[in-house]
């Protein structure tokens, strides 16, 4: 058995773009960024940034293209896909992973998801701000497991 599987979790670098296929479909494309962090071979911290087109198809591209923008971050689960054509007698190639799921990330400042966060505190943000935690305590009797 051979696997294909591609998993990514990073920033949106542009705006999708969502087009309708000849049949009807709607598939929506964009591409994100994700970086890593690694220590060369002398011990300095480097930074690795990677580019990755996605396409997205039906109900998920549309949602895709009404809520993400350029910034938002989003985790990608889905396959890697080659697709060659030819244009000016030069064959072309472009490899992009064709998205089975796509969860949106936190939206904060600063990643253009659109929603300004309410916080009652003028501290700056800690570890997580970007996750809306319920305001009341958490009584364990209301738990029903």
């Amino acid at each position: 058995m051979y696997i294909n599987k591609a998993i990514l979790f990073g920033n949106l670098t542009r705006d999708p773009e969502l087009r309708a296929l000849p049949s009807g479909m709607n598939v929506c494309n964009f591409s994100i960024a994700t970086n890593r962090v690694y220590k060369d071979k002398d011990g300095k911290k480097q930074e690795q940034t990677d580019f990755h087109n996605v396409v997205v198809f039906g109900r998920q591209a549309d949602t895709v293209n009404q809520y993400l923008k350029k910034g938002s971050s989003a985790y990608i689960e889905g396959r890697m896909q080659t697709r060659s054509w030819e244009q000016n007698g030069e064959k072309k190639y472009r490899t992009e992973v064709v998205a089975d799921s796509v969860q949106f990330g936190p939206r904060g400042s600063g990643t253009g998801g659109g929603r300004k966060q309410e916080d009652d505190s003028q501290d700056a943000p800690a570890a997580g701000a970007g996750i809306d935690y319920p305001k009341d305590d958490i009584n364990p009797d209301d738990i029903p497991f």
